[in-house]
């Protein structure tokens, strides 16, 4: 992986990808609480496995694709491939709760952008159709010069941050082992970048069983840190 990027589209690539980003990321554990309290995962070895397969066989083969080819619309200014894009991405949510998870940001990402006055597709309020967190990552990726596999890379530990947080209050782990956990799976980052790069449309989609019972069950779990 050939990453290379100018000092301002780094700067705006960790402004993008940054926890602080009012997007509400980290208010979704995205199965992860429902896996933690019904004992599928009760150390940092497991967490890990729960991590590394999300990686490689959702972000990887959903997220970072679609990514690519946002990416490519948008630098082409194509708004009907956009919104077409944005549909599949959406329609490859497994369950109501990743699907909110997804368009909550994204919502959250449209009013962003408008205030940033960065020029995006979608419209804002209460007739607004959903809209997909890739989508708008996309975009601003494009409008702030970030290239296509440094977005990608950017996305991915976005998500991987926003999900190693949550494990450290539900395990729960410590700051030491949440820092030992991310360098580990820095690598399958790599990995899940390099296997996105090379699916094609029609090659997109994922199928994880765990994960979207564990996110379908969240909702009725007794008590709740996240959103569901």
């Amino acid at each position: 992986m050939d990453i290379t990027t100018t000092d301002s589209s780094l700067i705006r690539l960790l402004q993008l990808s940054s926890v602080s980003l009012p997007v509400g990321g980290y208010s979704f554990s995205q199965g992860l609480e429902y896996a933690i309290d019904c004992g599928w995962l009760r150390k940092q070895a497991q967490v890990y496995d729960w991590l590394e397969m999300q990686l490689l066989h959702s972000v990887a083969q959903v997220d970072l694709p679609l990514l690519r080819l946002l990416m490519q619309a948008a630098q082409v200014q194509d708004t009907a491939e956009i919104l077409r894009l944005n549909d599949l991405i959406l329609a490859c949510r497994e369950t109501k709760e990743l699907r909110l998870t997804d368009t909550a940001m994204g919502e959250a990402l449209v009013r962003l952008l408008n205030s940033l006055e960065v020029p995006q597709p979608f419209e804002h309020g209460p007739k607004a159709e959903d809209v997909s967190f890739v989508s708008l990552f996309a975009i601003a990726a494009v409008n702030w010069g970030i290239n296509t596999e440094t977005a990608m890379l950017g996305f991915s530990w976005a998500w991987l941050e926003n999900q190693v947080a949550a494990a450290t209050k539900l395990v729960p782990l410590g700051q030491t082992q949440s820092q030992i956990l991310l360098g580990e799976l820095q690598p399958v980052i790599s990995e899940a970048i390099s296997a996105a790069e090379t699916i094609e449309e029609d090659q997109i989609g994922a199928g994880l069983p765990a994960l979207a019972i564990a996110s379908a069950l969240h909702e009725q779990q007794y008590s709740r840190l996240f959103r569901s």
